[in-house]
């Protein structure tokens, strides 16, 4: 065997390794996955159901969400996504469970949406807000069912391994972790408003204070003229007083 033919199959051998590589790591780098992949503890989330379309000939139309029952969420409430329908699955869970909120005998337990499409070489979001996520778990896992418009169906629900190799169609998972300290799982607190203080009962029923305020120019003239109008009126009063007073002496002495 000559040196160049050695070399091309060396070529060949490795071409053909990097392709099957690469095809056994394609399928799981578009499976269901759930971002953010995190969440904290007793809070509250939204998360995207994140759906890439792994076919070159179909499109998926239609996607189903299962949600935890023995770890069930009190509160789901679902983002509209235009050209989907969407249609939340509430069930009777195989056993109550007992939360802060009280005892739980149903809830959400599927998500399904329907009528739109993710053409190949795209994706699509789903958008859920959803709490309070449990405290004894560090994790909930949420499997998926992708149906394609060919009839292909297929489910994303392998749970995770405990060597934390990837499954074969891994379900999304959410990781759980510890609330960081004073947020108690609901993120940064928002700064609360500056209170206002109550008017006291001195400052809401004070009798206002009159402050006199000096005359000038023509305000000045006028009080003036007033003043000495009324002093003449008064002098004129007292006069009339004393001729009546005279006139009766008078009479009398006659």
């Amino acid at each position: 065997m000559s040196l160049s033919s050695a070399c091309r199959r060396a070529v060949a051998v490795t071409a053909g390794v990097t392709a099957l590589t690469l095809g056994l790591a394609l399928p799981a780098l578009a499976h269901v996955t759930v971002n953010p992949g995190s969440a904290e503890q007793g809070g509250f989330s939204k998360v995207a159901f994140r759906v890439p379309n792994e076919r070159d000939d179909a499109s998926t139309n239609k996607v189903e969400i299962a949600f935890p029952t023995d770890h069930p969420l009190p509160f789901v409430s679902v983002k509209p996504l235009p050209g989907w329908e969407v249609k939340v699955t509430e069930s009777k869970l195989p056993k109550p469970v007992t939360t802060e909120y009280g005892e739980i005998t149903e809830a959400v337990t599927k998500i399904t949406w329907s009528g739109g499409k993710i053409g190949p070489g795209q994706f699509q979001e789903f958008e859920v807000s959803m709490g309070a996520l449990p405290k004894d778990t560090d994790h909930l896992v949420f499997p998926a069912t992708q149906t394609y418009s060919g009839g292909e169906v297929v489910k994303w629900d392998d749970e995770p391994k405990a060597d934390g190799s990837e499954p074969e169609r891994p379900a999304p998972v959410l990781k759980l972790t510890p609330a960081s300290a004073g947020g108690d799982g609901h993120g940064a607190a928002s700064p609360a408003p500056a209170p206002v203080a109550a008017p006291s009962a001195a400052a809401t029923f004070a009798v206002p204070t009159v402050v006199p305020v000096a005359a000038t120019g023509a305000d000045s003239s006028d009080g003036t003229a007033r003043l000495l109008g009324g002093a003449g009126l008064l002098a004129g009063l007292a006069g009339l007083v004393v001729g009546v007073l005279g006139l009766r002496r008078g009479n009398r002495v006659s």
